[in-house]
């Protein structure tokens, strides 16, 4: 389980195919604090470690991960946002978060709010998904590339986020530009109350 608050970027330093998976090598500055078959969010998919050679640790992503998030795409030189999971004796400063990215989106704008930024993703929307819990809604909670953040002007098919300059900054939100994918998680509250729905009406 994550909080959705990202730790820093990693740096993409190697990306390896083996038949349907990819191997990614990454450095970061906490690389040697990490354990064997500790869990990390990568832009928000939970992946395990599998390897670590001094400031830089390998995860491994299966096809279903690759096909439902933007990993994929990833080459190297590439900034990835990273959090290790979460302690369970302090405060929650996100929301709860997986690591279960439900599916990509597309940045179609960016625009410069006087100091913060403002984004506006879209995404494939699915009625009956949307019934069990994937969508979004206004002031809820969203995770694009692992972030946790608030949803502004949701539609059936798109959301806004609003960026403080220390998240732009710290984040790989400062590399988003029209035209980018990104992960997007929706809020496992949401969907767990959509689920509950059918059987408190009938």
């Amino acid at each position: 389980m994550f909080s959705g608050i990202v730790e820093e970027f990693a740096v993409v330093t190697a990306v390896e195919k083996e038949k349907e998976n990819m191997h990614f090598t990454l450095e970061c500055s906490f690389a040697g604090e990490l354990k064997i078959d500790q869990s990390i969010a990568h832009n928000g998919v939970c992946l395990t470690v599998v390897r670590i050679d001094g400031r830089t640790y390998t995860v491994t992503a299966m096809k279903e991960t690759l096909d439902r998030s933007n990993l994929g795409l990833l080459k190297v030189g590439d900034k990835v946002n990273v959090e290790r999971s979460m302690l369970m004796n302090g405060r929650l400063d996100g929301h709860i978060v997986q690591g279960h990215v439900d599916q990509t989106a597309r940045c179609t704008d960016v625009q410069d709010a006087e100091g913060s930024y403002v984004y506006t993703f879209t995404y494939e929307a699915n009625p009956e998904m949307a019934r069990r819990g994937y969508l979004t809604v206004d002031k809820g909670s969203v995770t694009v590339n692992g972030v946790s953040l608030t949803v502004c002007n949701p539609t059936d098919c798109s959301f806004q986020v609003c960026i403080i300059p220390y998240t732009y900054e710290h984040t790989n939100f400062h590399t988003l530009q029209p035209g980018s994918v990104v992960n997007i998680e929706f809020d496992i509250i949401g969907k767990y109350i959509s689920r509950m729905m059918p059987g408190m009406n009938a």
